[in-house]
């Protein structure tokens, strides 16, 4: 519904989409969060630096490439090495134009 409200007013969004996951992760395959090219987010595939990822991601596409983007991100990190976003698990999230 969001989605469809966005993009009837014409704000520039991507949809980012968790497609699967391994191990430990904060959210499960099937999770979205829509990124407006404000940096407006709306959802959530996780949080943390592994939720910034996906948002330079989308904001890369958004604004620069037009492409979409299957990204991996890596939560099996020794503890500390990523400031705490250490779940123990992987999920590839594909970000794609809405």
């Amino acid at each position: 519904m969001r989605l469809y409200e966005l993009q009837r007013r014409g704000v520039p969004a991507c949809l980012a989409t968790i497609t699967s996951a391994v191990g430990s992760t904060p959210r499960e395959a099937g999770a979205k969060m829509i990124v407006c090219a404000d940096g407006t987010t709306y959802g959530s595939v996780g949080g943390g630096c592994g939720e910034n990822k996906v948002r330079s991601a989308a904001l890369r596409c958004l604004l620069r490439t037009k492409k979409p983007e299957l990204l991996e991100v890596d939560l099996t990190d020794d503890i500390g090495t990523k400031g705490g976003d250490v779940c123990g698990g992987k999920m590839w999230i594909f970000v794609e134009p809405a």
